[in-house]
């Protein structure tokens, strides 16, 4: 948003980031109350097509505008230490990018399933369709518009494309829609944990009024740690390796090991293994290098300004 607002409004007074963020905001504190996965249904698939589009209109701006005469391709930092600090963010980047499998489980839920048609088989094929799509995505970003800019690429491809105006205003509006969308689809399984504890543990009565409650404490929250690190490369890749790396790359492992107990040493056995040993370091390494990469961002950065 507040990209557009600069390239359609340049003579304009800047307006400050934290009043972007609650104005994003705003949207999540009335789509957040919304009761369930069923009932976003129509966000989630706008987030989706949205998703595709700006993806495809970056890389195509950047190969449109081709290599860029003082492009470089060395690391971004100089010394040793920053190298691997940054491959350790860079790994949490890439882990939040093909997470999520903590929603994958919320959706296949709301599947209905009996033994003769399980939930698991059109799930499945829905999975198979989704990683091809991210890769369609996402690989020819990360591929194409780092040969055209090398590593004077931003966080956000967009932010370095200035022209065509119209295209990267339409773009940049995509991603707008695309992130309320994403927000929402994380956020429903955070808010039925949330309720079920009260019901369950707090013994509150479930109710219009503790939903309302609940979840707009929540989009309060993230609001303000939003306005507080206002970071986006630094927090995909600390939430990345934190949040999502165990969820996704080995929790899923070892539950599979204990319910299937494949045969030691076998195939099965020594992939999930692997993965299992592979996603701990994740978890480990991928919030250090965010976590990092917050700090020297936050060097020049004044809160709520």
């Amino acid at each position: 948003i507040e990209k557009n607002h600069d390239l359609l409004c340049a003579d304009c007074k800047d307006i400050r980031t934290t009043f972007w963020i609650m104005i994003f905001a705003s949207v999540h504190f009335v789509l957040s109350h919304l009761p369930n996965f069923n009932s976003i249904s129509a966000v989630s698939l706008a987030a989706a097509v949205m998703s595709l589009s700006y993806s495809t209109i970056a890389w195509g701006a950047s190969v449109k505008k081709g290599v860029q005469p003082d492009v470089d391709y060395t690391f971004r930092a100089s010394t040793s230490s920053g190298k691997i600090f940054n491959f350790m963010n860079a790994l949490g980047d890439v882990a939040f990018a093909y997470a999520g499998h903590n929603v994958v489980l919320e959706i296949q839920a709301t599947i209905p399933s009996t033994p003769e048609k399980p939930s698991k088989i059109p799930m499945w094929r829905g999975v198979v369709v989704a990683y091809i799509v991210v890769a369609i995505c996402y690989f020819p970003v990360a591929f194409g518009c780092y040969y055209i800019f090398g590593n004077n690429v931003d966080d956000n491809i967009l932010m370095s494309l200035e022209k065509p105006i119209w295209l990267i205003v339409m773009a940049n509006a995509f991603v707008v829609v695309h992130v309320i969308g994403s927000y929402q689809i994380f956020a429903m399984p955070v808010f039925d944990m949330l309720e079920t504890f009260l019901v369950k543990k707090m013994m509150f009565d479930p109710s219009f009024k503790l939903r309302f409650i609940t979840r707009t404490l929540y989009v309060a929250l993230t609001m303000f740690v939003a306005i507080c690190i206002p970071f986006f490369g630094g927090l995909l890749g600390f939430f990345g390796g934190f949040a999502f790396a165990p969820t996704t790359y080995y929790l899923p492992c070892i539950m599979w090991l204990i319910l299937k107990k494949p045969k030691k040493y076998g195939l099965s056995w020594s992939i999930n293994w692997f993965c299992i040993v592979i996603g701990v370091m994740l978890t480990i390494i991928a919030p250090i290098g965010g976590l990092r990469t917050i700090i020297i961002s936050a060097k020049g950065y004044k809160f709520f300004s």
